[in-house]
């Protein structure tokens, strides 16, 4: 099943990624960028992208950051990719920032990574202000990506890039003949979690290239499409899918402007691939359904999906005309979705496959820089997150007795390492595999399916295991539920009984049910629950429900930060 579907190019690096593609797809549009005029879309092609990379790591290696660490931090925006690649092209080490820290946590991870100037936007000039006076770390160079000229404190990048033109045209080449070793370590990321918990995963431009090779042998994306980044862009996930893929491949990229505007963006910017999580399709699919049902087309629309199920065995593949009014709600021209950092709930995965779309689940980790395996232009299963990419090597260490285990990898995209962190590298690698702490199972055509965080299962005193993701998902069916989150929670008799914490869906209860206090619309909710109780075997029964209407504490990637919210509950019921 490790089969490479697609021709892909070799690159030995990221410097040579943008040589090889620039010279195929310089003419294309790299991105695409709202104007303040209304309508109006301006764009940047890929050679001119190209040229403010030389031009920008010409400047800043002129300013004596050659071999030094450099940090970015921001929104979504091209400034953000382009000093992310002029450092790590000839300059010298990234360091991409959470741009959600607080700022005592950006205090710590400065100081931390070494790092000696900062790439920032105009919304953190405030802490930037700060952490420049006390003189935080070795930082002592300040790059606005915003500021239209430099001042004695900030540098501008508008202002050099214009000067690196200039170095170039004067015939400094320093930056385009830099040496690149594709086995160093070129970028350091940190996890998510507070900066006590989170690690420095160290990568190099083999991992990363690798996986971008990877990536492109089974999922393509041609020159023509248009990628909707979404998703924080210092996350590995985002960078490498959501941005280095698109240079990799010579399509655009166009930046969402919030969760409020997905709807717009991917119809403004004709948008025919993005990434996302499991939150954003369910509700894109609740919305399609909701409409569906509006205008009484619900028999309508089940009759077609039959029809095309049995016309799909005859490779006769009409979904694009009969849902033709589903697809340009979309934009006419969507045709990938890319869901990540969590599982997709099957039965939203195989609506959107039904309609007529291509959606495929990817699963990695920043230590996989990122992607271990995704379905694939070929291979799809509804609940697994597909086949093993073609460079890695999968096991499942210390399978039960249902073949369920802990993910283990091995390959050339797999890090080099936590850095400065020894202990927590000896816990992770052993004998050559990196243990990912991710719980799941192959099954006989070697499809990945996951079944929960190692950390996060339940052990019960009979011995039975309890995958808290297990039940979420089948929880986060009920409209009365916005979010929700499993745990064990200590029980009288000293073992551990399974509970929940729901956000409740205050808009649909008070639309449906009329006013309700919090007591009544926990006992509407436990109803629900006892009767999905009800489906599964009794060790596996939800035992105790918390509700609430305020959000989960969340990661910027909205992963659920459990060990916070537990020590919340349990500070609350003492």
């Amino acid at each position: 099943m490790k089969k490479r579907i697609h021709k892909y190019l070799e690159v030995r690096d990221l410097k040579d990624m943008l040589k090889k593609t620039g010279d195929l797809y310089g003419e294309k549009v790299a991105f695409k960028l709202k104007t303040s005029e209304p309508g109006v879309i301006k764009t940047i092609t890929h050679k001119e992208f190209r040229e403010m990379v030389n031009q920008l790591g010409t400047a800043l290696i002129d300013m004596g950051l050659k071999d030094k660490r450099i940090a970015v931090m921001g929104e979504n925006r091209y400034e953000w990719g382009l000093a992310y690649l002029s450092v790590i092209t000839g300059t010298g080490l990234i360091v991409p920032l959470d741009k959600a820290l607080t700022e005592i946590e950006l205090r710590d991870l400065i100081k931390r990574s070494e790092v000696e100037a900062i790439f920032y936007s105009k919304k953190y000039d405030e802490i930037i202000d700060n952490i420049q006076k006390d003189k935080v770390g070795k930082l002592t160079k300040f790059i606005s990506m915003d500021l239209e000229k430099s001042n004695d404190k900030i540098l501008s990048m508008k202002e050099l890039i214009e000067k690196g033109k200039k170095l170039l045209e004067n015939g400094d080449n320093r930056f385009l003949d830099a040496k690149i070793n594709p086995d160093e370590m070129a970028e350091i990321l940190f996890t998510s979690g507070t900066t006590s918990l989170s690690k420095a995963v160290a990568l190099s431009h083999t991992n990363i290239c690798t996986n971008i090779m990877d990536i492109a042998s089974v999922i393509k994306l041609y020159p023509k499409d248009t990628m909707l980044s979404m998703l924080p862009i210092h996350h590995a996930f985002e960078c490498t899918v959501g941005f280095l893929y698109p240079m990799y491949s010579g399509c655009s990229v166009a930046y969402c402007e919030g969760i409020r505007h997905i709807l717009d963006n991917i119809k403004e910017y004709e948008i025919s691939a993005m990434i996302s999580v499991p939150a954003l399709y369910e509700n894109i699919y609740k919305n399609i359904m909701k409409n569906i049902e509006k205008q009484g087309k619900t028999k309508i629309v089940k009759r077609a999906i039959k029809i095309s199920k049995f016309l799909l065995k005859f490779k006769i593949d009409i979904r694009k005309i009969l849902f033709k009014e589903i697809h340009q709600a979309l934009g006419g021209k969507a045709r990938l979705f890319v869901n990540g950092a969590a599982a997709l709930d099957p039965e939203v995965e195989q609506a959107f496959t039904d309609l007529g779309f291509f959606i495929t689940q990817g699963y990695g980790l920043t230590e996989t820089s990122p992607v271990i395996s995704a379905g694939n232009d070929k291979y799809t299963r509804s609940g697994s997150v597909g086949p093993v990419f073609p460079s890695v090597e999968l096991k499942i260490a210390e399978p039960n007795e249902e073949g369920i285990g802990e993910v283990a990898v091995k390959g050339p995209s797999v890090m080099l390492g936590y850095y400065q962190n020894e202990e927590a590298n000896k816990e992770v690698f052993k004998d050559g595999w990196f243990h990912t702490g991710d719980l799941g199972y192959l099954d006989k055509d070697g499809f990945l399916y996951l079944t929960g965080r190692k950390k996060n299962v339940i052990v019960l005193g009979n011995g039975k295991n309890v995958y808290p993701e297990e039940l979420e998902n089948l929880v986060s069916k009920l409209e009365e539920v916005k979010e929700n989150f499993v745990f064990g929670m200590p029980d009288r008799d000293g073992d551990l009984k399974v509970a929940i914490k729901v956000v409740y869906n205050k808009e649909y209860i008070q639309e449906t049910y009329g006013d309700k206090n919090e007591k009544e619309i926990r006992d509407l909710i436990w109803n629900k629950i006892k009767d999905i109780n009800k489906t599964m075997p009794k060790y596996k029964y939800i035992k105790e429900l918390i509700v609430t209407d305020k959000e989960l504490i969340k990661t910027s990637t909205a992963k659920v930060k459990r060990h916070e919210e537990i020590a919340n509950i349990m500070k609350e019921k003492k």
